[in-house]
């Protein structure tokens, strides 16, 4: 068998050519295998952080409660478990703002707005400055819960007392945790009280 010298450059080359592509499947194999979990993942724990180009409002306003005075405790959980009556299992969407679903943001808007009498602003990043800061040991029912639950992704709800809170999660819908849960130990980042 007679090969000439350009032959064995074309199969040299091939040959190369070959390495280089199954090279490069292996790394687009380890990019899928890791990469695209973590951007779904950071997309996902997003959710609550900020408000999308998109806003789902429902189709009617809702009107603004009479301002109710939030020292008085029990007037304050009766009004957060009615609002919780209300929307309880209502499904979590991104941006969403009605019973059709809704995101952490939102529900603690609208429970302020409908149910105390009090405007609070649409988004975790700027609730998270509505009120003054207290002690997790200090919490007192209707004091806003946040939470770190990823890279710049922060998560809310209202407490209701004895260690539980009433917010819109992302697997259940609107619903109570409780902040002796170890996730929600593990990411508490602050509280706030509107006064």
């Amino acid at each position: 068998m007679n090969i000439s010298k350009q032959g064995i450059v074309h199969i040299l080359v091939l040959s190369e050519v070959c390495k280089l592509t199954l090279r490069f499947l292996e790394w687009a194999k380890v990019l899928l295998k890791y990469t695209l979990p973590l951007i779904l993942s950071f997309l996902f724990l997003t959710g609550c952080s900020s408000t999308p180009n998109y806003v789902a409002h429902s189709s009617k306003s809702i009107a603004l409660a009479s301002p109710i005075d939030l020292t008085n405790l029990p007037k304050v959980k009766n009004r957060l478990l009615s609002q919780y009556k209300d929307w309880r299992g209502t499904p979590y969407r991104y941006g969403g703002t009605s019973r059709n679903g809704v995101d952490c943001s939102a529900f603690v808007q609208n429970t302020f707005h409908s149910q105390l009498g009090y405007r609070l602003p649409r988004t975790t990043h700027t609730q998270i400055k509505a009120g003054f800061k207290i002690a997790k040991s200090d919490l007192k029912i209707g004091d806003i819960v946040f939470f770190n639950t990823g890279f710049n992704a922060l998560h809310n709800g209202i407490y209701i007392g004895e260690s539980k809170f009433i917010h819109a999660s992302s697997s259940k819908g609107v619903t109570i945790s409780n902040l002796d849960n170890q996730y929600w130990q593990k990411t508490y980042l602050t509280s706030i009280r509107v006064r």
